[in-house]
């Protein structure tokens, strides 16, 4: 889609420089006084309903919070923001605009009928009746299985057997935990201690879920999965039975009891404070933060404990309090927020001269992580730490990703301790490339898609195999490092990433939704290792994206193309999308382009003035002004699965995009780099 020039403003310049100037201006006020940035992440109501069944597992529905308050007043507000994300039909969804979720509606409506809730009021009907219709509760996913026993509404029998002896499994072996994904293995063992112990909270009928169940036959069984390979289904469902037979004679034996000890050393190491591994809790990540407290509480560890103690710290450090509700976050986004937002003034000319990007960085450099945690079991033993992680602390999982974008981010930024530490990333991650030449995001590793067919492996991301984002991303990092075609490494991730075209000419987006993402992150990167431009797969790349483009010059894209890819491309225009399609446009077809053009003036006509932030009818998160408005989850956990909104991509994403084209435009008029002395970008003035 093309427009003429007599369509556009006569100085599209000046208006994308006002535009650039302002969201500079807004990322700058938001970044803290240490030097970095920290977004709010926000996920869906699984959040809040798990965190709720938890406390009632553990019998803290009315006990005091680690921190003193009223147990019952912060729980109320909790359960306030879960009742708000109740949809119109009665049923909670993964994102704005998803079907409703089966496993999050069941765990919703329990949770607010543990609150108080009437299972006669007309909102809990609507949620009933939309369990109902999705097959009952008996249909639920393996994890959210695991909070229904415990709380006595299905029987053991129906949640799948993960035996903590997987601890002692040999390294070579096919499911050795290094072979599963990084988030998957801090999720399995403190399960597999749970499914060991069974903790059961005995409720009574009124206050259990009978009704939600359509076949209580079908109740006391394993969910039977209907994806993957029939075969390797059926193989391992006959492997789960075969080891509920073997509970039965191993559970509370001595070899028992010493592989639940024994896994449970392996989680308190992946959960330690102390230098020079300290981590904000199991994995630093949501899941397997609730998972450890139930862990502890069926070891009978006593609450005063300084373990519990500090895990339910990290995980109640999640919480955001706002108009007499608390919603839960799924973790901390501070290295991935800094790291893109200093890449993103950097796009605007600005460097370490700036005080706002000499902060940040040193900030990153102080983040490095040298630590050689779970990633070293599949390098070389030599292979030396040098990544970044993605949360304040977790020094067992640094990744690809993160470390990709700081590495290049903090070479553009400069200075002799930020130019080391990137190269020291890039080494890392040149370990870390797979035998296919593209990169997975925590681990070097290989596809095992027979992983994907094991009874809890429903949350559709058992295993972390290459993806073509991660990969162009590195591409990209590696460009800034001098590194172009012709050599190895560059060269098998350039023919990984073609291998993973689309019929259409897009890419998969496993890290953000969906195509657009994929498509942005695999193009940019090959063509600035040296990739032509003219090259009949980028062009195809180009010609998709452009094949998108809406009537407005926006792009977007709904989650909902996961699940049926005839979606791809289409979806309510977002500030984060539109950036990224209007990026790959400047890189394939040059600055001068009419759909770039038309991209980032939708960005320049919908940033927001004073007028607009001040009104919360129309800027409901109270972004500042230079900013934009965006509500939809543009970001994926587990595709099909869970989904993320990072409220910092409306703005440095954007930023990002303006910023190239300010410079390429500004430099090719021969004015300079006019944007870089702007006062309200220049002076980047920190704030907490």
């Amino acid at each position: 889609m093309t427009t003429s020039a007599s369509q556009l403003p006569c100085d599209v310049l000046a208006t994308l420089t006002e535009a650039t100037t302002r969201a500079a201006a807004a990322l700058c006020a938001l970044q803290r006084n240490d030097g970095h940035w920290c977004g709010e992440l926000e996920g869906d109501s699984i959040l809040q309903s798990e965190y709720l069944l938890m406390k009632w597992i553990l019998s803290q529905e009315n006990a005091a919070m680690a921190d003193g308050r009223e147990g019952t007043a912060v729980l109320a507000k909790i359960t306030k923001y879960l009742r708000s994300q109740q949809r119109d039909d009665g049923g909670w969804g993964q994102y704005p605009g998803s079907a409703a979720c089966l496993s999050s509606t069941v765990k919703g409506y329990f949770a607010l009928k543990l609150g108080g809730e009437s299972a006669d009021a007309p909102h809990m009907r609507k949620a009933r009746a939309c369990v109902h219709a999705l097959g009952g509760a008996e249909q639920c996913n393996s994890f959210s299985n695991f909070y229904l026993a415990a709380l006595g509404q299905i029987p053991w029998s129906a949640v799948p057997t993960i035996p903590p002896e997987l601890v002692y499994l040999p390294r070579w072996f096919f499911f050795h935990l290094s072979k599963v994904s990084a988030w998957s293995r801090t999720m399995i063992l403190p399960l597999a201690i749970v499914s060991a112990l069974r903790p059961t909270r005995a409720l009574t009928p009124a206050q259990g879920i009978d009704e939600l169940f359509v076949c209580q036959r079908q109740r006391a069984k394993l969910y039977a999965r209907k994806d993957g390979s029939r075969f390797w289904r059926a193989v391992f469902g006959g492997v789960d039975r075969a080891l509920k037979v073997a509970h039965q004679f191993v559970a509370g034996t001595p070899w028992r009891d010493r592989a639940v000890a024994d896994a449970f050393v392996w989680i308190m190491r992946r959960a330690s404070q102390e230098h020079p591994v300290p981590t904000q809790g199991v994995g630093a990540i949501f899941p397997p933060m609730v998972y450890v407290q139930v862990v502890m509480h069926a070891l009978r560890i006593e609450r005063h404990d300084a373990r519990v103690v500090a895990a339910e710290r990290d995980l109640d450090a999640f919480f955001i309090e706002r108009d007499e509700t608390i919603h839960i976050q799924p973790c901390f986004s501070p290295v991935w927020d800094t790291g893109i937002a200093l890449y993103a003034l950097n796009d605007c000319g600005l460097d370490a001269r700036h005080t706002a990007l000499a902060r940040a960085a040193s900030w990153l450099v102080q983040k490095e992580c040298t630590f050689r945690g779970d990633w070293a079991d599949n390098c070389p033993a030599k292979t030396p730490g040098g990544g970044w992680f993605f949360e304040y602390q977790n020094g067992w999982y640094p990744d690809c990703d993160d470390t990709a974008m700081v590495a290049m981010a903090l070479m553009r930024t400069g200075g002799l301790a930020a130019e080391a530490a990137a190269r020291r990333g890039v080494a890392w991650i040149l370990a870390m490339q797979n035998d296919d030449g593209g990169w997975a995001a925590f681990d070097r590793t290989r596809s095992r898609p027979i992983l994907e067919c094991v009874p809890f492996a429903d949350h559709n991301a058992m295993q972390d195999p290459s993806c073509p984002d991660i990969t162009g991303r590195v591409l990209e990092c590696l460009a800034w490092h001098g590194m172009r075609v012709g050599e190895s490494a560059v060269d098998r991730a350039l023919a990984y990433i073609e291998s993973k075209q689309e019929p259409e000419g897009c890419f998969f987006g496993r890290w953000g939704v969906n195509y657009i993402y994929g498509t942005w992150q695999s193009v940019i990167g090959p063509i600035r290792c040296g990739v032509p431009r003219e090259s009949a797969w980028i062009q195809r790349a180009g010609a998709w994206i452009r094949s998108i483009q809406q009537e407005s010059g926006a792009f977007g894209e709904s989650a909902d193309s996961y699940l049926d890819p005839t979606l791809k491309g289409k979806g309510v225009a977002t500030a984060s999308q539109t950036a990224w399609a209007a990026m790959i446009l400047q890189d394939i077809y040059g600055e001068h382009d009419r759909s770039l053009e038309r991209a980032l003036m939708w960005l320049a006509q919908t940033q927001l003035d004073e007028e607009a932030a001040a009104d919360r009818a129309r800027n409901p998160d109270g972004d500042l002004a230079g900013s934009w408005c965006e509500q939809e989850f543009t970001g994926t956990g587990f595709p099909k699965v869970f989904y993320l909104r990072y409220h910092l991509y409306r703005l440095y994403f954007p930023l990002m995009a303006l910023g190239r084209f300010v410079r390429a435009r500004t430099a090719q008029n021969g004015a300079g780099d006019s944007l870089a002395s702007r006062a309200p970008v220049a002076g980047c003035v920190t704030t907490s």
